[in-house]
């Protein structure tokens, strides 16, 4: 007698959402199965990886991440360009950095201006991320709304202290919004009801969880996105069916196994090879909770990345 595998029953479907726009524009979502569950539903788009480009030279990253763009961190056109032309990324996610209220606090024109030259430098989808200052990226997310109000950018993080300003900039002139809740299901639903209410339409929205590193509550992360994903294909619950964006890099790159030389604690191996490990394993992880854009950040690290998502659809 055959052995037949058990299988769920999904009533769900995650949506599909185009980020970008033209020839390089991508589709992420349209999953009718938990993550890679090829046996039981569809995955008709691929998870999407963003390459980060900085609005100012990182100051505390290690070596092993600066090396791959040696020569181009001061200067985010060339950054990106560099991401596009020698390392393949399909989408650019540029970290405003600058605009920090604790730091050199950039005036919110200044930064547009930034996320205009990138935007006009590449053409392949651009998410402009703030700095998760409410006041701040209120005032430098609308003022990059508006002036590059033909781009289609990707705005985040929208939270739900600042989600009527920056939702109604994203509205007005057609972008996506980046909804952002810290790491609570019913608070992620929450703060999609209430730009839905806005009316930001569906398919202009995609959920950020809030995500970590191995080592620093991944687990707890892992289980929000898993009980997002659920909710969304087996219990219909429609206010949760929106693709998944992980801005993963800095949380990876910025923890003291990345960071620690070997020199300063031998046992703890190559440190560029510790670096680019945990940000593949990290990567990993959060594909299985059913990530659909990963933001990330060494090449290898996403070369790794890409190899295990070709073999997890091979057929």
């Amino acid at each position: 007698m055959a052995f037949e595998i058990p299988k769920t029953a999904y009533s769900g479907k995650i949506r599909e959402i185009k980020l970008g726009k033209g020839d390089k524009a991508v589709t992420v979502g349209g999953e009718t199965a938990y993550p890679f569950y090829l046996f039981e539903g569809q995955m008709p788009n691929l998870p999407r990886i963003a390459m980060e480009v900085y609005d100012m030279p990182p100051e505390e990253w290690p070596a092993a991440a600066l090396e791959p763009f040696a020569g181009v961190t001061g200067d985010p056109v060339a950054w990106a360009q560099k991401c596009i032309k020698d390392y393949g990324a399909e989408m650019i996610c540029l970290q405003l950095l600058s605009t920090d209220p604790n730091g050199k606090n950039r005036p919110a024109a200044e930064a547009a201006q930034v996320a205009k030259k990138v935007a006009d430098a590449i053409d392949v989808p651009l998410i402009v991320w703030g700095t998760a200052n409410h006041e701040k990226d209120t005032e430098v997310l609308r003022a990059v709304a508006e002036l590059c109000q033909d781009k289609s950018l990707i705005l985040g993080p929208v939270e739900e202290a600042d989600h009527k300003k920056i939702g109604a900039a994203a509205i007005a002139y057609k972008h996506t919004v980046a909804a952002s809740s810290p790491i609570d299901i019913n608070l992620a639903k929450q703060l999609n009801i209430l730009l839905g209410n806005l009316g930001v339409p569906d398919n202009m929205l995609v959920m950020d969880p809030t995500v970590s590193s191995i080592g620093y509550g991944i687990e707890y992360c892992y289980s929000v996105m898993e009980r997002v994903r659920m909710a969304a294909l087996t219990q219909q619950d429609t206010k949760l069916q929106f693709p998944i964006i992980c801005n993963l890099a800095k949380e990876t790159w910025k923890s003291k196994e990345a960071k620690i030389a070997e020199k300063d604690d031998p046992k703890m191996g190559d440190a560029r090879k510790r670096g680019i490990l945990l940000e593949a394993m990290s990567a990993m992880v959060v594909l299985m909770a059913g990530a659909d854009v990963l933001i990330m950040r060494h090449p290898e690290a996403i070369k790794l990345v890409k190899e295990m998502i070709a073999d997890l659809t091979a057929k």
